[in-house]
Formats: structure tokens, sequence, C-alpha cells
């Protein structure tokens, strides 16, 4: 059992690769870092584009007459403001094999659906579908609700976003007093024995990894994990009041002491 969202594909040179999948916290972040980028480009043409405007506008009415000059000014200035806003993400994703700084900072990477790097078509269809995904966030709605973890870009384009490193493990976890407690219980009314070490090795991985998941992912696991734990120790019923995390910890004590009362 895997605990963070992952995918693996088969290479021509049947090779398997497994990816880990990007979650909402690190492509927000890598969102975040690439917009404060783009709003300094933007703002850098805004100001160019004003003084230029100002220096030409006489001579373009002079030519042209009327007032339509300054609104046909406005008009391309927005135009250019979007090839920018979708530029720099072509751009980036094509240049840069699936990152833009911001997902370069964030450490994760764009990829097509089959494990291969992405091209200029991926990069465009995703650009251009990010204004959608951006209107009343529904491109996080997708992303946090989705299997695949992906946004409406990356279903039309046919890409996935993926860690470009593996999360840190931590190497301690606190183990909370209500889990001290539900301890001595369990050891005294449930099947610990039933255990193997690879059950405790899972829970253990579980508790190390839990602070890098997102809230969502880590219920799911531990609810998952707890119920599979209570059919393999034989508790019917489940103890009043405590939470598949607090349970997990618990389980987790009560296997440590077992083991060690064993020896």
């Amino acid at each position: 059992m895997h605990i963070f969202n992952r995918v693996k594909y088969q290479t021509p040179e049947s090779v398997e690769l497994e990816f880990v999948l990007a979650g909402i916290g690190s492509r927000a972040w890598a969102l975040l870092i690439d917009y404060h980028v783009l709003a300094l480009i933007l703002i850098t043409f805004l100001i160019t584009w004003l003084f230029l405007s100002v220096q030409v506008l006489d001579w373009l009415t002079n030519i042209f007459g009327g007032d339509k000059v300054g609104i046909w000014l406005y008009a391309i200035a927005l135009l250019v403001n979007y090839f920018i806003y979708t530029g720099y993400f072509v751009c980036f994703e094509t240049l840069w094999q699936g990152q833009t700084p911001g997902k370069r900072i964030a450490k994760i990477r764009v990829l097509k659906d089959n494990g291969r790097p992405i091209g200029l078509q991926q990069a465009a269809l995703r650009a251009l579908l990010r204004p959608i995904d951006d209107t009343l966030f529904l491109g996080a709605f997708f992303i946090i609700f989705g299997r695949r973890e992906k946004r409406i870009g990356d279903w039309v384009a046919g890409t996935i976003v993926i860690q470009t490193q593996p999360p840190s493990l931590a190497t301690t976890f606190t183990i909370s007093e209500q889990a001290k407690l539900l301890c001595q219980e369990l050891l005294e009314t449930a099947n610990i024995s039933a255990m193997l070490p690879d059950d405790f090795a899972i829970i253990r991985e579980y508790l190390l990894r839990r602070k890098g998941m997102s809230q969502k992912g880590r219920d799911a696991v531990a609810l998952r994990l707890a119920k599979q734990v209570k059919t393999i120790i034989n508790l019917d019923k489940s103890p009043e009041g405590v939470s598949p995390d607090v349970f997990l910890e618990a389980i987790y004590l009560a296997y440590q002491k077992f083991s060690n009362f064993g020896q």
C-alpha cells in the first residue's frame, strides 16, 4: 500500500516508471510564484506601453483622426497582455521540459499521461484553459476531488503533474495522550499478536508521512488503514470518540509493547 497518490507507466523498453502526483499544496505554491513573476512582467509592459502610447497618441490621431485611436491602443494592450499571460506558461513548459519558475521552485513537473515529456501542443492547451480553471477555483476543485489530481487543462491536454523528488520523510512523530491511554485497553481486548511486522511497518510509514499529506488524503488513508487493522486484530467494535489517526497511534504503541514483552 502506498500513502501518496502514485502512477505507474511501462516504457517501450519494458522499464516500469513510478511517479508521485503533485497535490494541491505544491501546485498552488508553484502557481503563486508564477503569478508574482507574471505580475512583474505585465506591470513592466503596461508602464512601457503607457509611455509609448502617450508619445504616439497625438501623431496617430492626426493620421487616422477621431477618438478611436485610444480605444484601439487599449484593445491592443489587452490582447498583448493575454499573449504574455498564456505565452509565459507555454514557453517555459515547452523549453523547460514541463516546468515554469514556480514549478521548478516547488519541485513539480508536467508530463504527458504516458509519462513522456510534454510538447508545444500540451503546453498550449493547458495555458489556454487556465483562465477557465482559475474561474471560481474550478481547477482546484478538480485537483482535490479527482483521483488523478488533474485540472480541466490537464484532462484536455492529456497531462499529469508530478513531484520531481519524493516527499521528505520525518524521523519522529508525536503520540497523543489519548492514544497512550487507548494503548493499554487494546492490549487487553484486541489480538495484537495477529499483526505482522509488515502491518506495523505500514502504520509506522503513515505516522511518519502524515504531516506531508493533504488533510483529505490523510483522513482517507487513516480510515482505510484503521479498517484493515481492526479486521486483523479481530476488533469488532471501534473505540468510542477515537479518530482513525489516534487509533493507529495506539496500535503502533500496543504492537511495540507486545513485541518487547514477547522478547
